[in-house]
């Protein structure tokens, strides 16, 4: 069985951890009202706040330029008042409230759905109690406004998008030859987007 937490360190090679901070993690955890994942928790202590691929970006609750608790509590409010799928005919493979086993969904609170990161080409991805059954799966919300759930921890989901898998939504499968691509973005005034690459992974 694969080890996804590791095989994501090993496409993303050498942790800087510039912010981990397990005080800040407690502090955002207290303020949701429920834990995060660990593997999540530890890939971004390792690398955030960064930009992966190009397009997936990652803060960390230590930052104060990119921080996770704002954004989190940000994108809950806007989600909680932008509900216009509600009112659409969905599958129920593409219904929210049918992958999440929740009559209603809502956003931002322990038992709803917690925006963990996302994308500049629009998915929205976020941490749901439940995905078909699995606790703590996975539920992304494509550029094109489709849902999609994932029952599977943030590990996999993230290995399995780095290496091409179609995990944000409809048509979004990005295969990438090579190295994983990192940019570290500043985090400061007057600091530049740093770039560097991965170990080769033979793709």
């Amino acid at each position: 069985m694969t080890n996804h937490l590791q095989a994501v360190f090993d496409m993303l090679g050498p942790a800087e951890s510039r912010y981990a901070d397990p005080a800040a993690w407690l502090r955002l955890e207290q303020n949701l009202g429920r834990a995060l994942p660990a593997d999540y928790k530890a890939l971004l202590d390792a690398y955030a706040p960064v930009q992966l691929h190009g397009h997936l970006h990652l803060s960390h609750p230590a930052c104060a330029w990119r921080d996770l608790g704002k954004e989190i509590r940000d994108d809950a409010e806007t989600w909680n008042e932008w509900r216009a799928w509600e009112s659409e005919v969905l599958e129920p493979d593409a219904d929210p409230r049918v992958i999440c086993n929740r009559p209603h969904i809502v956003f931002g609170t322990p038992d709803g759905l917690i925006p963990l990161c996302g994308t500049d080409q629009g998915a929205a991805v976020f941490l749901a109690p439940e995905v078909h059954g699995f606790p703590d799966g996975v539920v992304v919300q494509g550029r094109a406004g489709d849902w999609v759930g994932h029952p599977m921890t943030f590990a996999e989901w993230l290995y399995r998008y780095l290496i091409g898998e179609e995990m944000a939504g409809w048509d979004s499968t990005a295969h990438y030859p090579g190295p994983v691509r990192l940019e570290y973005l500043p985090t400061g005034p007057g600091e530049r987007t740093r770039e560097v690459y991965g170990p080769e992974r033979g793709i």
